[in-house]
C-alpha cells in the first residue's frame, strides 16, 4: 500500500480552548480550519481537532475515556519543558525517566494525556536504519 501521510483524529468537548491550545500553546501550524474541525500540520501527518468528544476533564482522563497517548519527541526534553514553562504552561511530569528514554507529562484541555519524549536507542519507536534491521513479528 502506498500511504501518504500519517492522520490522527481527537475528539474533544472544549473544542475553541482544544485549538487555542494546540495552535498557540503548542505552536502547530493551522492547516485547514471548518466550523466543527480544525487541522494541524504534524511531521509527515496531520492531528484533526473535531467536536463531539466524551469525559472532559480538567484532570488526565483514565486510560478506559482515552485509550491513547499523543507523543511529541523532541531533541531535548528539558529544552522543550522550559519552554513551555516560559509560556507559562504546567505539566502533571517534568522528567520521567526509563531505559528507553525520557518524557514529560501534560494535559490537554480535555484531560488528553500528552507527552514529550526524548527516545534513546532501546525504544519501541526507534526506526531502523535499514530495511534488513526491521524485526520480525
Amino acid at each position: 500500500m502506498n500511504y501518504k501521510e500519517f492522520g490522527f483524529i481527537l475528539f474533544v468537548v472544549h473544542y475553541k480552548e482544544s485549538i487555542q491550545f494546540y495552535r498557540d500553546v503548542l505552536k502547530l501550524p493551522v492547516r485547514h480550519v471548518q466550523a466543527d474541525l480544525t487541522t494541524f500540520d504534524l511531521p509527515h501527518g496531520y492531528l484533526m481537532v473535531e467536536k463531539g468528544g466524551t469525559y472532559a476533564n480538567a484532570d488526565e482522563k483514565r486510560r478506559h475515556q482515552n485509550p491513547t497517548v499523543i507523543r511529541f519527541d523532541v531533541e531535548n526534553v528539558e529544552d522543550a519543558v522550559a519552554e513551555l514553562e516560559a509560556a507559562g504552561f504546567s505539566f502533571l511530569n517534568k522528567r520521567l525517566k526509563f531505559d528507553w528514554g525520557t518524557i514529560a507529562v501534560f494535559t490537554d484541555p480535555d484531560g488528553h494525556r500528552i507527552e514529550l519524549g526524548q527516545l534513546t536507542n532501546k525504544s519501541g519507536a526507534k526506526k531502523a536504519s535499514t530495511y534488513w534491521e526491521t524485526p520480525s513479528l
